[in-house]
């Protein structure tokens, strides 16, 4: 776990700082990091019909999550897969507490043995930050987009309104809870991960132009309607809930039997 949040770690410094490195506008002689912010640039304008930057962050926001969808599938998979693991994790940390070596031997043959992946979870992450980024910067480093705007905002400023930050803490808080709704062992990580993480996008919404809000708010809402199409909790909870009651059914009618054949053996 400390590795993951390492690496998770460094990968977003080293985003941000790549991301803060140009300040200049950008242009189709750019090169490296730059190219691309100019060709995530390019993209949006050719997708603002009428015009409209907003439509064009829109559209390339649903363009990317539609793209991510099968990644982003695969990450609720293999988190709802490791959450079913949680009992025998627990069991090997315990016994094998004095070796770690052996410990983390037994772990990795159990995910194999199940057929886990336990980096799946965040490949969608990497993926998305450099969108992310590049976005950030194509609305402020590409002159056309800084002066766009959207109904009521202005994308290349602040949204002075706090309308798009609150939809998109709210949307970000929405679909963390779906998510976890349907885990079986909740922990204190995990209640202030779906608590902070509203928070921080809601900062990220006020310091940042309307356009990161807009694409954070049409991002997240889009995964909100993602996680019920697809990993509804509601389903899942009640089918976990059915196949417990069949396996207590099964369970009183071994002992049902049990006792039947005691009583003949008297």
């Amino acid at each position: 776990m400390k590795k993951k949040i390492r690496l998770s770690a460094l990968a977003l410094g080293a985003l941000v700082l790549l991301s803060a490195c140009g300040r200049g506008p950008v242009t189709s002689s750019s090169t490296g990091w730059d190219q691309l912010v100019y060709g995530f640039g390019r993209a949006i304008q050719w997708l603002s019909f009428g015009g409209s930057v907003g439509i064009g962050i829109i559209l390339i926001t649903l363009i990317v999550r539609l793209a991510l969808v099968p990644l982003y599938n695969q990450q609720m998979r293999s988190s709802r897969e490791m959450q079913e693991l949680q009992p025998e994790l627990k069991r090997i940390q315990k016994e094998y507490a004095d070796d770690r070596n052996l410990q983390y031997a037994k772990t990795q043959e159990l995910y194999k043995e199940n057929g886990v992946n336990q980096w799946a979870a965040y490949l969608p992450i990497l993926i998305q930050l450099p969108v992310m980024m590049a976005l950030y910067q194509a609305l402020i480093r590409v002159p056309a987009l800084s002066q766009g705007n959207f109904l009521i905002w202005n994308l290349g400023k602040n949204d002075g309104t706090f309308i798009l930050p609150i939809l998109a803490a709210f949307f970000t808080f929405l679909s963390m809870w779906l998510s976890n709704k349907a885990t079986k062992e909740k922990n204190a990580f995990m209640t202030a991960t779906s608590i902070i993480m509203p928070l921080f996008i809601f900062w990220i919404g006020t310091r940042f132009t309307s356009g990161i809000a807009l694409y954070w708010a049409i991002g997240n809402a889009f995964q909100v309607a993602q996680v019920l199409i697809f990993h509804n909790p509601f389903k899942i909870i009640a089918e976990r809930e059915r196949k417990e009651a069949l396996e207590k059914e099964r369970a009183a009618k071994i002992r049902k039997a049990k006792k039947k054949a005691h009583k003949k053996r008297k």
